[in-house]
């Protein structure tokens, strides 16, 4: 029988359907029904049942549809298609960079957490104004503070009007977004006024504090050490003056063998818990400025150290 020979089983893992796929997917689903529901049935349509039934807005809160704090991330302007061609274009970029280091589950936890609370602060903002609100781009915009925090000084290029190349840090470009969306937040959304666009700052605003607070009380979760607090709620490394990295004494054996294969190597490392914390801490640091990739190979031992450390607890 086939089965009974080895080369002719498949004995490798089927790959599974990304976590990018079906959140592109659902979102361009629930854009086409947009449309589909104001062309072929005009009065559904017109009345705007169905996007009334996925939109947030202040009246469907208080009719007890609570739903729509997550469920208006699947529509989008009718009237500006590059509206949903930017979000998705930016989701599926962003997602190649974060999703082999987060997963799935962590990915869509990050997406959702920043569509719920850009909704929050979203209505928040507008509870006597009134109005409702579209769009992925609280979810985009978590997902572009995460990758800012793990990566602030990693050069990335656009098209600036899609036609000229602009090369920037993230941290600068976050920046420039958080700062400008916190201006209109500040000077039109709250006042009740329009601002350029009748863009929902407020939404952006809590995408990205989403992003910030899951790379602070997450991401970095699992490398602090059993003995300290949850990381507090601090502004990130590299927006934040330098500290002098704590120094450390003592010594452990290291397996390495000279060319008579006797062990002579030695390196330093913390003793104790309290150094080994401070020392994950400076790392912590580092990777925060620099990226992962910065790291040297002792660095990267002394984190797996303070990981098995924490696996045993």
């Amino acid at each position: 029988m086939l089965s009974d020979r080895s080369y002719m089983r498949d004995d490798y893992a089927r790959p599974t359907t990304s976590i990018t796929t079906w959140i592109i997917c659902a979102t361009i689903a629930g854009f086409i029904l947009q449309h589909v529901t104001l062309k072929f049935f005009p009065g559904f349509g017109t009345n705007r049942a169905y996007e009334g039934l996925l939109e947030l807005s202040v009246d469907g809160i208080l009719s007890g549809k609570i739903w729509t704090l997550l469920s208006y991330c699947l529509l989008h302007s009718r009237d500006n298609l590059l509206h949903i061609i930017i979000n998705m274009v930016m989701l599926f970029f962003l997602s190649r960079e974060l999703l082999p280091q987060l997963g799935n589950k962590r990915f869509l936890w990050l997406y959702g957490g920043g569509v719920v609370l850009g909704g929050v602060l979203w209505l928040a903002t507008n509870w006597t104004h009134g109005g409702r609100v579209v769009g992925a781009s609280a979810g985009v915009y978590a997902l572009f503070m995460m990758f800012a925090a793990m990566n602030p000084n990693r050069p990335i290029t656009f098209l600036l009007f899609f036609v000229i190349p602009v090369t920037v840090k993230p941290k600068w470009l976050i920046l420039a977004i958080g700062g400008y969306s916190l201006f209109s937040w500040v000077f039109f959304e709250i006042l009740g006024e329009p601002g350029m666009g009748s863009v929902a700052h407020s939404a952006h605003l809590g995408g990205l504090a989403a992003g910030w607070l899951f790379f602070r009380l997450v991401h970095l979760r699992e490398w602090r050490t059993p003995d300290r607090a949850a990381p507090s709620i601090e502004l990130p490394a590299w927006m934040r003056r330098n500290k002098k990295a704590p120094t450390t004494t003592g010594a452990y054996k290291v397996n390495l063998s000279d060319s008579t294969g006797s062990a002579t190597a030695t390196a330093t490392a913390p003793r104790s818990k309290s150094e080994l914390s401070a020392e994950v801490d400076r790392i912590l640091d580092k990777i925060n400025s620099k990226g992962f990739g910065a790291l040297s190979a002792e660095e990267k031992r002394i984190l797996d150290q303070a990981k098995d450390l924490l696996n045993r607890r």
